[in-house]
């Protein structure tokens, strides 16, 4: 299974889904960071210190930060989905296949309608 930090926005409901599946989750809320405006460069530090993935729905900031970084230990880009459980699904499924995630941006669309 795979080690994750969620940003700020991720949905807690994919998080607490991920953890079921056997996942090692770790939010930004549960280092003592949440609601302070942590950039998304030092979400990406704390990623790479602690060798987790980032997980997030800030697409466009994460995929140029990746660009620029390549060195770390996954970062999966998704969509936001209501469908928590589906979504934490799809998480679980792509990585399942990719781990270790090392240097991999992982792209997670919510489905069409």
């Amino acid at each position: 299974m795979a080690k994750l930090y969620g940003d700020e926005n991720f949905p807690r409901p994919v998080v607490d889904e991920l953890r079921r599946l056997g996942h090692d989750v770790v939010t930004i809320q549960d280092t003592g960071k949440g609601k302070q405006g942590v950039s998304d460069e030092a979400v990406l530090a704390f990623a790479i210190a602690e060798e987790r993935a980032v997980l997030t729905i800030n697409r466009k900031h994460f995929i140029r930060l990746h660009r620029l970084q390549a060195e770390h230990a996954g970062i999966i880009v998704c969509t936001f989905d209501p469908n928590f459980v589906g979504q934490a699904t799809r998480i679980h499924e792509a990585i399942e296949l990719k781990i270790p995630l090392l240097g991999q941006l992982i792209r997670i669309n919510r489905p069409a309608s």
